[in-house]
């Protein structure tokens, strides 16, 4: 079969492969995060003046697991969608990677969370889901089922330690982890195409541990590096001008009282029902 549609940019006619967007979308997004993030500095509390971090947990987990879900279940169509095509065979096995490296990155994130810190955190629960979500988006036309399992738990594994380096080690804020989830497991969506493709839909996309030609890796290597730097420069440049032009945050008292006022006129958590205000 031949190869996929692609745009026909120099970076694909030299064999880059991104089926469903890793790159494109996930890396793009974790690195706009990341630029962003920098740009507008850390919430107010969030970093002590020796640099340790606070937990500013989320107000409802419940939702944010219900968030992911139906995150989980538009991502069949995100991925088995970009066949374009929906008399294409392959639609049932990218569905099918797409549930099990799901899975497996929840699975994966929970149990590594559970060991670090004694409970299984279901907030490292749903990034892990969505992490094995971002890291199959490349590879999910490319690889057999086993891989795709790999391909989510090595996902779960990379989200929860680049929460901590992002936060610990870069210092920066990031609310709710996109820069690790889409960022960081972009980037490995797309490598492991390099390593783990079977070369049974495409032929010429197989990675190195089947027998494929080394420099398709690297031509994965290639597309991640250009990725982040166009991204990261421009983007950085976006954030900046606009910060120069009319600022990136809020005042720091409302941040403090809540964005709900300011900037919609009615509270978001009446105080009946505000633990804090009791």
């Amino acid at each position: 079969m031949s190869a996929p549609t692609s745009g026909g940019g120099w970076l694909a006619q030299l064999g880059y492969t991104d089926f469903a967007g890793s790159s494109v979308v996930h890396l793009t997004g974790g690195v706009i995060a990341l630029a962003g993030a920098i740009v507008v500095g850390p919430r107010y509390g969030k970093f002590n003046k020796n640099g340790t971090p606070n937990p500013i947990p989320g107000h409802n987990i419940p939702l944010a697991v219900l968030g992911t879900l139906m995150l989980a279940f538009g991502w069949f169509g995100f991925n088995a969608g970009s066949t374009l095509a929906g008399n294409d065979a392959q639609i049932g096995i990218i569905a099918a990677n797409t549930m099990l490296a799901s899975g497996a990155g929840a699975v994966v994130a929970m149990m590594l969370s559970w060991w670090r810190f004694g409970k299984p955190d279901p907030s490292f629960m749903c990034n892990g889901m969505l992490a094995g979500l971002v890291g199959i988006t490349a590879p999910c036309a490319f690889v057999d089922a086993w891989a795709s399992v790999v391909v989510g738990g090595v996902a779960g594994v990379l989200v929860v330690y680049s929460v901590f380096f992002v936060e610990e080690i870069l210092k920066v804020d990031d609310p709710v982890g996109a820069i690790s989830v889409h960022g960081t497991c972009g980037i490995w969506g797309v490598l492991s195409v390099g390593l783990l493709a079977n070369g049974k839909y495409v032929e010429s996309v197989k990675g190195v541990l089947f027998g494929g030609d080394p420099m398709f890796f690297l031509i994965q290597c290639l597309g991640v590096g250009v990725c982040i730097i166009w991204v990261g420069v421009t983007s950085y440049i976006v954030f900046q001008i606009q910060e120069a032009l009319f600022g990136n945050r809020a005042d720091t008292v409302d941040e403090i009282s809540g964005l709900d006022i300011p900037e919609t006129g009615a509270l978001g958590y009446q105080a009946d029902l505000n633990p804090e205000s009791r």
